[in-house]
């Protein structure tokens, strides 16, 4: 039988497989850029540096850890985390209690802990159907529902701590007064912005590292094993062996802030023509950027959940996600596509 539509090219957001995994550890034997890769097995470049993180193992070598690519790990962890698929996002499970719940806030002036201790009181909803009060507040701050923060009258927003004023501020490199100011206009690619996100706030939970391109928006969500100047140090290093030599074509400028965790943030113009630049203290609006996409990181993440808690393969969705999401300000194009049309010209392969 003659088919109509028979077509061998393979299809759009398809998972890796092994042989292309063992591809992708060969490549990385032979000392190709992830980006080299990636237009080798026609895939997105994020797709590859995921698939890198996650094979990515421990080996001794003459009494020296190293960090090696196996495509063995990846296709193992890659089964693994496939058992446990499953939707993580609630919201649209509890449609039927999200109605409920904004009638009574709106017509009844109730609280959302009223919505939800009535709720269970009367055995209204299953419990698998209901989120809790907090997740209801996340969701009314993210606006995922038809209530604002006006409508719940006791949620008083004040300020009740006093202004301070630091004597002695924190001096980490050169200050974002000394950046070039056509880097503002973000009609150049190479300028990132830097910050952490935390989940519980403990000595002994991962953070996330966050790095956002100024002009094409595209972000890089790295999980670390502490918010210090070591971790990231260690994933910035990571991040350069993704680039090889165009490192500081791709990174002209990285702007953070003050944190502790960038203490050692400026080591890279020694080692590499990259330029480093610190805001202002208490001034996170200088890189509203980032700052922005921490927000979206929190829709999904929200305050005091443990990052450790988070799969790699999450923390890859959520950062896929952002660089997948048309933008009203790129002419509704993605950051990802923007991204490697910059990547095509720097790398001309």
């Amino acid at each position: 039988m003659d088919y109509q539509n028979n077509n061998t090219e393979s299809r759009k957001n398809k998972h890796l497989n092994f042989k292309e995994r063992m591809i992708i550890q060969l490549r990385i034997k032979d000392g190709h850029s992830a980006y080299r890769i990636a237009k080798e097995l026609g895939r997105p470049i994020n797709t590859v540096l995921n698939e890198i993180r996650r094979g990515t193992t421990i080996q001794i070598k003459q009494g020296k850890h190293i960090e090696i690519y196996l495509a063995d790990t990846g296709e193992a962890v890659y089964k693994k985390n496939r058992i446990n698929c499953c939707s993580t996002f609630k919201r649209l499970k509890c449609s039927e209690f999200i109605k409920y719940t904004v009638d009574k806030i709106k017509n009844a002036s109730w609280s959302p802990d009223a919505c939800v201790g009535r709720a269970i009181a009367n055995g209204s909803f299953e419990r698998s159907q209901m989120v809790c009060t907090k997740t209801l507040y996340n969701y009314i701050d993210l606006g995922l529902l038809d209530v604002k923060n006006t409508d719940l009258p006791i949620k008083l927003r004040r300020n009740t701590k006093p202004a301070r004023v630091k004597k002695h501020k924190k001096k980490l490199g050169s200050s974002i007064s000394d950046r070039p100011v056509e880097i503002n206009t973000r009609n150049e690619f190479g300028h990132w912005e830097i910050d952490t996100v935390i989940g519980e706030k403990s000595n002994n939970d991962n953070a996330l590292l966050t790095i956002v391109e100024r002009k094409t928006r595209y972000a890089m969500v790295v999980n670390i094993a502490a918010k210090t100047a070591e971790a990231v140090t260690d994933a910035l290093n990571r991040v350069r062996s993704l680039f090889g030599d165009q490192f500081s074509q791709v990174f002209k400028t990285i702007t953070g802030d003050n944190g502790s965790e960038f203490a050692n943030l400026s080591t890279l113009e020694n080692e590499t023509d990259t330029k480093v630049y610190f805001t202002h203290p208490y001034s996170s609006f200088e890189k509203g950027t980032n700052e922005r996409h921490n927000g979206l990181i929190r829709r999904f993440i929200p305050k005091g959940n443990r990052i450790s808690n988070y799969t790699s393969d999450e923390i890859a969705f959520i950062e896929e996600w952002m660089n997948t999401l048309p933008r009203r300000i790129l002419n509704y194009k993605t950051p990802e596509e923007l991204f490697e049309s910059h990547l095509d010209q720097i790398y001309k392969l």
